[in-house]
Order: C-alpha cells, then structure tokens, then sequence
C-alpha cells in the first residue's frame, strides 16, 4: 500500500457537495492499494499512522504522535497513486489493485485506526471527492509499506 501522510490543521472531503468527512487537527492520509497488497499491509499502514511522531511537542521537537496530539484521521482512497507515467503524457492505473480488493484494504485500515482508539473519518471509496486541506507545516511523508 502506498500512502500520502499530511499533518494537516484541519481537513474535510466533500461528495455531490455535501461534507461526509471532516477532522481537526490530525493526519489526511490518501491510500492507494496495489495489486499484491494484503491484509498485512492494512495492519502495517494503520501501525504507522498511529504512531507516527510527527506532531510537536512543548519544546517544539516532532515527538508526538495523533493521539498525543489530540487529533484525528482523514483517510481518502487514491487509486492514482500507482500510476505509471515513465511512458507518454497520460497515466496508466494497471499497478492499481482491483477496486472490489481495494476497497476492502481500505476499509480494513480504517478500521484498525478505530480499533486502536482514533477518530477515524473517511472518503468514499470509487467516487468523485473535493478534498479541503491545511497543512500544518508544511509537513507531507510518502510511505509504502513494501518499501520497509
């Protein structure tokens, strides 16, 4: 699975105009999910997120995590971040998992946010969404779970 962690002041994802997802303070995450992604990249993933010292503390050091941090989870399926563009101008989404899969690892991530305690807001998976952010940083990681 590869992710787009944003520690973000706060953040909201909007379908057919209407808000279905909204945080404060906290990480907006987008996931994609490959081919040959399982459940153990859902459990990797959300270990991650939630104990990802990114957040300062009262010295100002990144020390904290989310939940240190009093803040929340966005999370937002993005199937586009395994697009291949080494060739021509458009990208291809062939390194993407099927979305019945996708969905799923998704919604298992979630899911173990919630379990481990967090707030835990979500997009929708496969639909068109306008996602609103300010980052607080800014601060943006790149993580892949098959890349350690």
């Amino acid at each position: 699975m590869r992710a787009v962690i944003q520690r973000v002041a706060s953040a909201s994802v909007e379908v057919d105009g209407e808000v279905i997802g909204k945080i404060g303070c906290g990480l907006l995450v987008y996931v994609g999910v490959g081919p040959d992604d399982t459940s153990d990249d859902a459990a990797a993933l959300a270990n991650k997120l939630r104990f990802l010292r990114i957040f300062p503390d009262a010295a100002g050091k990144l020390n904290l995590d989310v939940t240190q941090a009093g803040g929340a989870v966005l999370l937002i399926s993005n199937f586009t971040l395994f697009a291949d563009i080494s060739q021509g101008r458009r990208p291809a989404f062939t390194g993407a998992a099927a979305p019945q899969v996708a969905e799923s690892l998704y919604l298992q991530v979630a899911a173990k946010l919630r379990e481990s305690g967090l707030a835990v807001e979500t997009g929708r998976f496969g639909a068109m969404m306008d996602v609103r952010s300010i980052n607080a940083g800014p601060i943006n990681i790149l993580f892949d779970t098959r890349a350690g």
